[in-house]
């Protein structure tokens, strides 16, 4: 909570998977963590979500039939470059390919814990700062030091 008593905003993520039940596993773990999620089962449909606003981060599928993980996350960076985004994928050689997103993850190779801790960096580096520091007045120059000279 914040000073006055008003609640943080929850940060919301775009999950995107055409397996619905890897789908909601992931949205009931990231719903249970306090993110909001909005979940799509395909590139077009999470392109459209996304277009809509308030997506804070967005963790995609690799392989998906029509607009794939790669190809939505070289669309949603084309409209939004500091959107963080997260591939994950059964095929660890396609990472080979040249991809946009920030985040790569082979599926079944990373427990959930490290996911969470993923986003929630990848959201802090997003936000930046909590607050900006309070405005100082420049500091004098200190003195230089002068060392007694021997003689």
């Amino acid at each position: 909570m914040r000073p006055g008593g008003e609640m943080r905003p929850k940060r919301t993520i775009l999950c995107v998977d055409d397996n619905e039940q890897a789908l909601s596993i992931r949205k009931l773990m990231l719903e249970t963590r306090g993110y909001r999620v909005v979940a799509c089962n395909n590139g077009h449909q999470a392109l459209e979500a996304f277009k809509q606003g308030g997506v804070d981060l967005v963790l995609s599928d690799l392989q998906m039939p029509g607009l794939d993980g790669a190809g939505l996350v070289q669309k949603i960076k084309e409209i939004s470059a500091s959107t963080p985004t997260i591939l994950f994928s059964g095929k660890t050689r396609l990472y080979e390919r040249e991809m946009c997103a920030d985040v790569f993850l082979p599926k079944g190779m990373y427990a959930p814990i490290e996911l969470l801790e993923r986003i929630r960096i990848m959201l802090v580096k997003k936000r930046g700062p909590k607050r900006p520091p309070a405005a100082v007045a420049p500091a004098a120059a200190p003195e230089p030091v002068r060392l007694p000279v021997a003689s």
